[in-house]
């Protein structure tokens, strides 16, 4: 991934957030890390003041691995999404995950047990 100096700081601190984040391939070949909320480095604020944390991030891939992510994200239902940070040999690494999206069965069978524990815990909180 690339990233600026404060930004690696940042996120060796752990200040970094992946709910709602994707990546996507476009067209010149590169993937890119969107909707990462990098918090700004405190100490560098002065450096950051147009600084965006929501910006897309670069994933550094190798073309093999990019044909296959433009293979799958062609594909209808399939969602590229970022699973764990971690270093390794002081290099911040993203763990990229395909997933596909539940299906209409799925998400029936998912409501009825929902209910189904609201209404065991309404009972028991009787």
């Amino acid at each position: 991934m690339v990233l600026s100096g404060p930004e690696v700081k940042s996120v060796k601190k752990g200040q970094l957030d992946l709910k709602g984040a994707y990546v996507e391939v476009d067209g010149k070949g590169e993937a890119w890390l969107t909707n990462a909320y990098v918090a700004p480095y405190k100490p560098a604020r002065l450096a950051q003041k147009n600084y965006n944390p929501n910006q897309p991030r670069k994933l550094l891939l190798t073309k093999k691995e990019i044909r296959f992510l433009i293979g799958k994200q062609k594909e209808k239902g399939f969602s590229i999404i970022p699973l764990e940070v971690y270093l390794k040999n002081s290099f911040i690494k993203i763990k990229i995950g395909i997933g596909r999206g539940k299906k209409k069965y799925d998400k029936r069978e998912a409501l009825k047990k929902r209910d189904f524990e609201r209404k065991k815990q309404r009972l028991v909180a009787i």
